[in-house]
């Protein structure tokens, strides 16, 4: 693998460069960006895959929905429709992952006050968006630093602590979706899934190495004590001394496996935003007979109404600073706040 990354060398450049050329026509004003009359905040990375987007997102409207109507935006990745929805506006046995994405589903199920829509041309999604009675006050858009033809007010750029963009390479040599130099387009960087005991001293060394002008905050994944399904909750506590499955279809799993494997428990992995077929869902049957299933939120909402026979579990996952949150709280209601005066 070390050997094709190497020979797909300049295929990455290549990548590199056009990525770069785009990059430029839009910073020139020879492509267009379009800016809207509404408090816009983009999350997004520079890389692929696996940095938390869906939990800072969660954050997010934690911190603002309580004082203004929010609505997310995305491309709902891996559904199988197209063009604009928005899952509020069908009845609950309409909507599902396989009509708007399985993180817009989560969102729609846990956030149900929350305005949630999916459309891969986000002008578009906007422009429906600002066009409903009573419009949203803020728009959040998920996965959206390389979508540059709409231009959001402000840009949070993850990097997970074991994959720096700064040590990283385009892809398919590495994973960056565009060089590292985009980092210039970002008003705050997170650095997640961090150890929950990262020093002052280490993470002075990650700032030195991402090198940028903005302020830089650190997050880690943290784990709920319970368990949870549409009929009950279970201790994690108790969870760990059963017997029992773990499942997951995401990027990463390591850090899932590590909070809850015990010696004697079966894992199944599947690949990030898999679509789980009659197939898959029998050898997991087989494979649990009665033990619980534990899973990731992401993966429960693929799973639900599959067939499953086994008590299906998933574990919530939050987002939490290491230390700066009020800062960090205090820049994002600064920056709405003031766009929302401002309309």
């Amino acid at each position: 693998m070390i050997i094709l990354r190497y020979l797909l060398f300049p295929l990455a450049l290549l990548y590199g460069c056009i990525a770069a050329i785009r990059n430029i026509m839009y910073d020139k004003g020879w492509l267009t960006s379009y800016t809207f009359d509404i408090p816009i905040l983009a999350v997004g990375n520079l890389s692929v895959g696996g940095t938390g987007k869906t939990p800072q997102i969660e954050s997010l409207i934690r911190l603002l929905q309580p004082h203004y109507r929010v609505a997310t935006l995305s491309r709902g990745y891996g559904r199988k429709s197209k063009g604009y929805w928005v899952a509020n506006d069908m009845a609950a046995s309409e909507v599902n992952g396989a009509l708007i994405g399985d993180e817009p589903y989560q969102m729609h199920l846990k956030f149900p006050e929350v305005t949630v829509a999916v459309d891969a041309d986000r002008r578009n999604g906007i422009l429906q968006l600002l066009a409903r009675n009573p419009k949203p006050e803020v728009i959040l858009l998920d996965d959206a630093f390389q979508h540059r033809r709409v231009k959001a007010g402000f840009y949070i750029v993850l990097t997970a602590y074991n994959d720096l963009f700064c040590q990283d390479w385009m892809l398919p040599t590495g994973t960056l979706r565009e060089f590292a130099s985009g980092k210039k387009r970002a008003n705050v960087i997170i650095v997640t899934k961090c150890p929950a005991d990262l020093s002052e001293l280490a993470q002075q060394k990650i700032r030195e190495q991402l090198d940028v002008s903005v302020p830089v905050f650190f997050s880690t994944i943290s784990y709920d004590s319970f368990v949870y399904n549409a009929n009950e909750q279970l201790a994690v506590v108790e969870i760990r001394r059963q017997s029992k499955v773990l499942l997951t279809g995401i990027a990463k799993p390591g850090p899932f496996y590590a909070f809850l494997q015990q010696e004697g428990d079966t894992v199944l992995t599947f690949p990030d935003h898999h679509d789980f077929s009659p197939q898959d869902i029998e050898k997991i049957n087989q494979i649990a007979k009665t033990q619980p299933i534990i899973t990731t939120e992401k993966d429960y909402v693929r799973l639900m109404g599959k067939g499953i026979a086994a008590p299906l579990y998933y574990l919530p996952i939050k987002s939490e600073f290491l230390k700066g949150e009020s800062d960090w709280q205090q820049q994002i209601e600064n920056y709405v706040g003031t766009s929302t005066r401002n309309r």
